[in-house]
């Protein structure tokens, strides 16, 4: 079993920066891309960013530049850090682990930015 849990949402005002970390529990063992989505109020759910078990990392064209992940292997965490933000950014941000071809959640944190 494969736990998750997110932590590190807020308020923030637009252009501050928030860190959000997701650590991973049980059976971490296997596990190959981790990511971050998120999903505001009446849209689907979005990638964020991932970045798999080499270190290579991808990006949503809307937080390139602003948003770095990176990963702890000996911790099982990883990690979104978030600068520059803005009033779009705003929604739940859920952390992604891939497992022996399996997809697991956690429960999301909440970032709200205020213009």
């Amino acid at each position: 079993q494969v736990q998750l849990v997110e932590s590190g949402g807020g308020l923030v005002q637009a252009g501050g920066s928030l860190r959000l970390s997701c650590v991973v529990s049980g059976s971490a063992f296997g596990i190959k891309t981790m990511a971050w989505y998120r999903q505001a109020p009446e849209k689907q759910r979005e990638l964020v960013a991932g970045i798999a078990s080499d270190g290579t990392s991808n990006y949503a064209d809307s937080v390139k530049g602003r948003f770095t992940i990176s990963r702890d292997n000996a911790k099982n965490t990883v990690y979104l850090q978030m600068d520059s933000l803005k009033s779009e950014d705003t929604a739940v941000y859920y952390c992604n682990v891939e497992r022996w071809s399996r997809d697991y959640w956690g429960k999301g944190t909440l970032v709200t930015v205020s213009s």
